[in-house]
């Protein structure tokens, strides 16, 4: 499986898109195998996509953010 970043910046585009409701981290590196989910939605945002975060508790862990894809770049 490719790794670059790149490419999983891609697949999270495309979970976030499918799933409109938003993706946990912990969706995002058990389900696309994405270690560091918060960097590549960094690097997504600096890109021009507007994806917005919030906390809540999943799965008994506090703080686990949630992602949300509002819009893509003009």
């Amino acid at each position: 499986m490719d790794h670059s970043a790149a490419t999983q910046r891609q697949r999270i585009l495309e979970y976030l898109q499918k799933h409109q409701h938003g993706a946990n981290t912990m969706e995002l590196v058990k389900n696309l195998d994405i270690l560091r989910p918060a960097a590549r939605i960094s690097e997504l945002r600096r890109l021009g996509y507007d994806i917005i975060s919030h906390r809540r508790r999943i799965l008994g862990h506090d703080g686990v953010a949630v992602y949300i894809l509002l819009s893509t770049p003009k």
